[in-house]
């Protein structure tokens, strides 16, 4: 509600400690492989949510947990631009298991395509497309319904980085929007209770008018390509990896 997520046809991503995909619509709708969740939505309306464990989570692993650093944008300001979407080094963030769309609690992370000239920048940038693929996992549940996703808001912690936002938008090849306000439960709880008082009657056109686009973030034809092969390749590495616990 926060982020102007009301009506139909909207996506909303958070980018937070778990990484969420907020998809709205007029009908209920379950997926044959239960890979996203149904909710009735606040508007009067329904919602997919697909829902992974790890998401920002991973990045803070690996930065204070393995490099020993909080300082996450003097890390990825070594991150070639040249790199996106040809980085050899692959990364499953699946760090407590996952939710969406494995359904799998024993699933573990890993790195894939590490080599004696892996540097640490191409595993840092590794996490971070990790994430991006796994989210993307779940907007493509919800396309095989035959619902579109053509652009999405995005919100949390991880949204602060600008690498990140630049890798998602070619990643998912959509834009994405950045809101003026970050308060997004509390704001939508708010725009709740305004209606329900009264001060207001047309919930969509309130949200609409509270919910101001600050940045957008456009994909880049040349990019979605070479990361829509990298897509290709990442998602083969679940199947391959899945019930093995090295035990």
């Amino acid at each position: 509600m926060g982020c102007g997520v009301v009506g139909p046809g909207k996506c909303n991503i958070s980018l937070g400690t778990s990484g969420t995909v907020f998809i709205t619509g007029k009908q209920f709708a379950v997926d044959p492989q239960n890979a996203l969740h149904s909710f009735r939505h606040a508007d009067g309306g329904y919602h997919l949510m697909g829902c992974i464990l790890s998401a920002a989570s991973c990045n803070q692993w690996w930065m204070e947990n393995i490099l020993h650093t909080k300082e996450y944008a003097e890390e990825q300001q070594f991150i070639c631009r040249d790199t996106l979407g040809s980085n050899p080094v692959y990364f499953l963030p699946y760090l407590m298991g996952e939710r969406s769309p494995h359904n799998d609690s024993t699933v573990r992370g890993a790195f894939f395509g590490l080599s004696m000239d892996t540097p640490r920048e191409a595993m840092t940038q590794a996490v971070l497309e990790g994430v991006a693929f796994a989210i993307r996992d779940c907007v493509e549940i919800a396309k095989a319904q035959g619902i579109p996703v053509t652009s999405s808001r995005l919100c949390g912690g991880g949204a602060k980085s600008p690498l990140w936002r630049t890798i998602l938008a070619n990643v998912l090849g959509i834009p994405l929007e950045l809101l003026q306000t970050e308060q997004g439960p509390g704001y939508g709880g708010a725009m709740l209770a305004a209606v329900a008082c009264g001060e207001e009657t047309d919930l969509a056109a309130y949200t609409q008018r509270l919910c101001k686009v600050k940045t957008q973030i456009l994909p880049e034809p040349s990019l979605v390509r070479r990361y829509h092969q990298r897509y290709r390749a990442w998602k083969q590495l679940y199947p391959r990896l899945k019930g093995w616990s090295g035990e």
